[in-house]
């Protein structure tokens, strides 16, 4: 009975071992009082930390964050622009949110959506939020539902947003770990806006304002965004994101007692997540993992890898125990288009596997001459017989 699957044994290390070298120890991850908190890697999306990361809070302020991202792909689809000039309602007037956060907006005069960006994500303005959501779907009550469909693309199942500033209310609820998804996404899908929530000020109508995000100003951390959130009911909240050896962490902290506590709490997350991870390229796209025998082809083998790129985020220093496994989908048959599936990589780390991705074929092969095929019918009829 001729094989249908053919399973390479071979495992291909793609760092080189040390002899003697022992698996990195990961020490537990610190404890924190928020009432939710968790770390994720950027790229891979792989959770480090998390405590109570879908237990659902008030969001507060970190809803700026989905006001800003409907704004930016508002703009991205060209429905409106930076250059748009908003005239103030009476429902965004400064005047209506006494004691909170504001850009300090006045009613009936004109402010550009690019200063409305900046009210937003630095000032954290209830003022501008709503001016921000009036310009965009008419109503606070269209924005949200806007906010709350991106959500779902999101994969935020467990956010629901009722306004656009995060001002209380019972049905406005997110976690921690759909927070981390909307950094994520913010990231991701609009880097040149994202470049704003690094800026430390932002100064309208003469009045000055700091990103309330202190660890901005940590010399010890690399940190370029996003948000702080605080009202009685949900606490001290904080999602930060930071970059350290070719690798970014976003870290969320909900429901601390104090500015002090949500800042050093997300500093000791991003410190355990440098220290004892790292984000690893095992391979690149194009590269040849293996030849495998081809029958009826030009070519007796044919070169195999990825055609896309690939992040693991694996114990700091593990990176030399990454080895791979093919499976192959049957005995290959010329033709095969540069591109075509072939069969599976897994990806293993101390005998677990920690990623699966298709194995290309990496070039074309075309059918050979009759008599190069009649050979290879003749092979592989005797191959067939030797592995029955």
């Amino acid at each position: 009975m001729s094989r249908t699957i053919t399973f390479l044994k071979a495992l291909f290390i793609f760092l080189s071992l040390s002899a003697g070298s022992l698996f990195a120890i990961i020490p537990k991850a610190p404890e924190m009082s928020g009432k939710a908190y968790i770390l994720m890697d950027f790229d891979t999306g792989k959770i480090l930390v998390s405590k109570n990361a879908d237990l659902q809070v008030p969001p507060s302020s970190l809803t700026k964050m989905m006001t800003s991202y409907v704004m930016s792909h508002e703009v991205s689809k060209g429905n409106v622009s930076y250059q748009d000039s908003v005239r103030i309602s009476k429902n965004a007037w400064a005047k209506n949110f006494p004691g909170s956060s504001l850009m300090f907006i006045e009613v009936n005069t004109e402010v550009s959506l690019e200063d409305l960006k900046r009210g937003v994500i630095i000032s954290s303005g209830n003022d501008a939020s709503v001016a921000v959501a009036e310009h965009i779907a008419g109503s606070e009550q269209g924005f949200a539902e806007l906010m709350n469909y991106h959500a779902k693309l999101l994969g935020m199942h467990d956010t629901y947003f009722v306004n656009s500033n995060g001002l209380p209310d019972e049905s406005h609820l997110t976690t921690a770990h759909d927070m981390a998804l909307l950094a994520q996404a913010l990231i991701r899908d609009f880097p040149d806006d994202y470049e704003v929530y690094k800026e430390k000020e932002f100064t309208y109508n003469d009045i000055k304002q700091y990103n309330r995000n202190s660890l901005l100003w940590d010399r010890g951390m690399n940190v370029d965004g996003v948000k702080t959130g605080h009202t009685q009911a949900a606490g001290y909240s904080l999602v930060v994101s930071a970059t350290r050896d070719n690798m970014r962490l976003i870290s969320v902290v909900l429901g601390t007692n104090s500015k002090n506590a949500r800042k050093q709490q997300n500093k000791r997350l991003l410190n355990f997540g440098f220290r004892f991870y790292e984000t690893v390229e095992p391979v690149q796209p194009g590269q040849i993992l293996h030849q495998q025998r081809i029958w009826y082809g030009e070519k007796e083998n044919i070169a195999l890898g990825l055609d896309q790129s690939i992040l693991l985020t694996i114990p700091r220093g593990d990176g030399n125990k990454l080895k791979a496994k093919f499976l192959i989908d049957g005995q290959l048959e010329a033709p095969i288009a540069k591109g075509q599936k072939i069969g599976l990589v897994f990806f293993e780390l101390e005998g677990k596997k920690i990623k699966e991705l298709p194995l290309v074929a990496l070039e074309a092969i075309e059918e050979a001459g009759m008599w190069s095929k009649f050979t290879d019918y003749v092979a592989k009829a005797v191959d067939g017989w030797i592995n029955d």
